[in-house]
């Protein structure tokens, strides 16, 4: 799930890269069974890579050797290896919002604890998938400024939004604003940072109830204004 989470991409430590905006979007989608099961395996096998690797290692032929295909048949369905690291962060952050979402827009539950849902699960993956969250990070520079991930982050901002909206039907849009970001930003850098050193489930839990006490307690201020 490092995690955006979809809301916001996280910048690691810099990684080199020729193009600002090199292409990302896969050169095909595969149709048939056996080619849908390679590009299951190139991904997997990636998922390996960035984790003994890291991002700074990460290369098409080490992909290929793993998935134990030809590079060839890897450069069928991804261009370069930015288009490799994005499809597993962007299936990441879609996993991300789409967890999110229905936490969000479940209207069995008031909105305040709609949101102590969204942080606890949140910092919970944060910790569980800290290790590739911290990889995907360095690799961010190839593709953060790529059209395809723009898109992701606008619509994990109309996720909490649509959210926000809900809780705080009165508030102005500018405020409304205001309070998105603070909130976004505050709950992807906190977890962030509360994820970098191993945590117990007790500490989660408690980490996680003192944020999601202080956004309530935000909320309700902003609603009683």
């Amino acid at each position: 799930m490092t995690n955006y989470s979809g809301f916001t991409i996280r910048i690691g430590r810099p990684l080199m890269t020729d193009r600002r905006n090199p292409r990302i979007a896969t050169r095909k989608q595969p149709r048939q069974a056996r080619s849908t099961r390679l590009v299951e395996d190139v991904l997997q096998a990636a998922v390996q890579v960035l984790a003994s690797e890291g991002a700074q290692r990460f290369t098409m032929a080490r992909v290929a050797e793993r998935a134990g295909v030809s590079v060839g048949s890897l450069y069928q369905y991804f261009p370069n290896k930015a288009s490799v690291l994005f499809r597993l962060q962007h299936d990441e952050w879609r996993q991300t919002a789409e967890m999110l979402r229905g936490m969000l827009e479940d209207t069995r539950q008031a909105p305040p604890e709609r949101l102590r849902t969204v942080v606890h699960a949140f910092i919970r993956s944060e910790c569980d998938e800290a290790r590739m969250r911290i990889a995907l990070d360095d690799a961010a520079p190839l593709y953060r400024d790529a059209p395809e991930a723009q898109e992701i982050r606008a619509a994990g901002t109309v996720i909490f939004r649509a959210f926000m909206r809900e809780a705080l039907p009165d508030v102005p849009d500018a405020t409304l604003a205001v309070a998105c970001d603070l909130i976004t930003t505050t709950l992807t850098a906190g977890g962030k940072a509360f994820s970098e050193h191993e945590r117990t489930p007790a500490e989660i839990d408690a980490y996680s109830t003192a944020m999601a006490d202080m956004f309530c307690a935000y909320l309700e201020r902003l609603a009683h204004n």
